[in-house]
């Protein structure tokens, strides 16, 4: 299970890194043009995931620090 995530977030990022460091420098009628979208997806896509993990993550310790208050204190 390990050696495919490993591989697949390989390939993911040999993908983009292709796609944002080689690809604008590649003419825009070869063929190769049509295996990549659009230059302005490689800069939404990471906001877009950066702006949800950072969301989640914030949701998660807001909650939490709610419930860690919530909790009755013990007296001494």
């Amino acid at each position: 299970m390990a050696i495919s995530i490993f591989f697949l977030s390989t390939i993911a990022f040999l993908y983009y890194a292709i796609w944002t460091l080689v690809i604008p420098f590649v003419d825009t009628t070869h063929p190769i043009q049509t295996l990549f979208p659009s230059r302005d997806w490689a800069v939404r896509i990471p906001v877009v995931l950066l702006l949800l993990i950072m969301g989640t993550l914030g949701s998660f310790l807001g909650v939490s620090m709610i419930n860690y208050g919530k909790r009755p204190r013990m007296s001494v």
